[in-house]
């Protein structure tokens, strides 16, 4: 009787184990998604853009075990990371190359405060595999400028500088819903048009990560990792690369966090091709 009721707990407790996942995929339209199904269908894409919450401990896991298993299908993998401004190619490239140490790169690249938690073992991976890292990001002193001064205002930049930004023009579109709402969530801000140059800094952002991602489009698959906005219902960065080549394959990944994460809220519906869906106290990175 007593191994019975034993028996009895361990399946019990076995049961609500499994309840307790760190994550679950959907489908765009909700529909829950094995991982292998997903890593099949981004390994026939031309570039995959990876959409991550800066902090979340799971999606950065999930962000280097998805780049290793499409290292499998297809070894000419280039990285692409939001978070290497493109004026800093060269000592990430020195780097990847054995030229200078690791304490030179986390001097002179301005990489992020999270960098040895959460980007640190992909470009590891990169430098042990002799794969590209691509710095696709505008140079933060250029975004601030827009944002300060307007888009005319990378005209002053001087040649050197601008080929650390999309080329200009920039075309810009603050009717698309993602900078809309950027823009009424964050009213004037005191001065007129300020939101609306705020909102000009980030496109700049997206053209940029788009117009090095083109500029560096092989026959493997191009994986970009940038903050979920950057790429979240089909805009920014995607919008960019659509613009400048319809006919590119494209998938999208985007990430959010639910209280429940058994169901998919509408509101996560159709912002990606895969959603990855964490609890919402999930462990932060920082």
């Amino acid at each position: 009787m007593i191994r019975i009721l034993v028996l009895v707990l361990f399946a019990s407790l076995s049961s609500f184990a499994q309840d307790k996942a760190a994550f679950k995929l959907f489908s765009k339209e909700g529909k829950p998604v094995d991982y292998q199904k997903m890593i099949v269908e981004i390994s026939r894409a031309d570039i995959v853009l990876f959409g991550e919450l800066h902090d979340n401990a799971i999606v950065h896991w999930l962000q280097l075990q998805v780049t290793k298993d499409l290292f499998k299908i297809n070894p000419k993998l280039i990285l692409g990371f939001e978070m290497f401004e493109a004026d800093n190619q060269l000592v990430l490239d020195e780097y990847l190359n054995g030229t200078i140490e690791e304490r030179h790169l986390l001097h002179e690249a301005k990489v992020w405060d999270n960098y040895k938690n959460d980007y640190k073992p992909l470009i590891e991976f990169a430098k042990l595999n002799k794969l590209k890292a691509i710095a696709t990001n505008v140079p933060r002193r250029y975004a601030n400028l827009v944002s300060r001064k307007g888009i005319d205002a990378l005209t002053s930049i001087q040649d050197g500088g601008k080929q650390f930004i999309a080329p200009l023009p920039i075309g810009i579109d603050l009717e698309l819903p993602g900078y809309k709402s950027m823009i009424s969530s964050m009213g004037s801000h005191g001065t007129p048009g300020n939101a609306e140059n705020i909102a000009r800094a980030q496109a700049v952002k997206d053209a940029t990560m788009a117009h090095f991602i083109l500029q560096n489009l092989s026959t493997g698959i191009f994986i970009h990792y940038h903050g979920a906005y950057h790429s979240q219902n089909f805009e920014g960065i995607y919008w960019y690369l659509k613009k400048a080549n319809p006919n590119l394959k494209i998938v999208t990944i985007h990430s959010v966090e639910q209280e429940d994460i058994n169901k998919l809220s509408d509101d996560n519906k159709n912002t990606a091709d895969f959603i990855i869906c964490i609890p919402s106290d999930m462990t932060k990175t920082y």
